[in-house]
């Protein structure tokens, strides 16, 4: 785990009630370091990139969504458990850190529908596949940017991030940004108990940054991180702070 000098964020309690929770399970962190001149021009205008020590970062992410299910209400019908996955980078509004969503991707149409609509993300309905072997993941997606296979499992104790670390730093967001047709930024605030991670192995079929979103990291070697479980709830879209 490399140590910085920047501070830890503390996690937001919005005044507001949250409306949905849900579960992610068998997640892979794969976490390239970018140019933050690279990644300034790809994001919207309002948004700056964050960085740690000098660098912006690119993380590619699959993983398993299920509970999905409204503040009160049972589990949404149809909607179990299925393959989610995303790539994100990091800026900030205002000093609040948070991650902003360059793709994602639902193997369930219903699910990638109303993400998109009420949270206005770029949410797309793939055809994705994951599949569990004692500890490793097979993932594989033939999505409209672009294939993207993959096979991981820890390889590690179980531990947390460390404060100041980039661990902490690429992990603990508890907020996520996106724009309005004016171009101004919004914010969802999510909240789940600190992640408990693995260093993770893994063996990556293809580099969807470099050839679908032109993103060339500064090194070919991620780190990577494998967590099992986060129970997330998640608040209404708002103006960002």
């Amino acid at each position: 785990m490399i140590k910085s000098k920047y501070k830890s964020y503390k996690r937001d309690y919005p005044s507001l009630p949250w409306i949905m929770k849900q579960t992610w399970i068998d997640n892979l962190f794969i976490h390239y370091p970018v140019k933050k001149e690279v990644l300034q021009k790809l994001v919207p205008t309002s948004l700056k990139v964050d960085t740690y020590d000098g660098f912006g970062w690119v993380s590619v992410v699959p993983y398993i969504f299920t509970d999905m299910r409204g503040r009160g209400l049972p589990p949404l019908p149809g909607i179990k458990e299925y393959p989610g996955f995303n790539i994100r980078t990091y800026v900030m509004v205002n000093d609040k850190p948070g991650v902003f969503f360059f793709y994602l991707a639902a193997a369930n149409w219903f699910a990638a529908k109303c993400a998109k609509t009420f949270f206005g993300l770029p949410y797309f309905f793939e055809p994705l596949k994951m599949e569990r072997h004692d500890e490793s993941v097979f993932f594989e997606g033939k999505m409209s940017k672009g294939q993207f296979n993959c096979q991981y499992h820890p390889i590690s104790t179980p531990y947390m991030t460390s404060a100041g670390s980039l661990d902490e730093w690429l992990l603990e967001r508890y907020c996520l940004y996106t724009i309005n047709k004016q171009g101004k930024p919004l914010q969802c605030n999510i909240l789940h108990p600190s992640w408990i991670v693995f260093d993770g192995e893994a063996k990556i079929q293809e580099n969807i940054l470099r050839r679908n979103f032109n993103i060339v990291p500064e090194s070919e070697k991620p780190i990577l991180h494998v967590a099992k479980r986060a129970d997330v709830r998640i608040w209404p879209l708002v103006k960002g702070e």
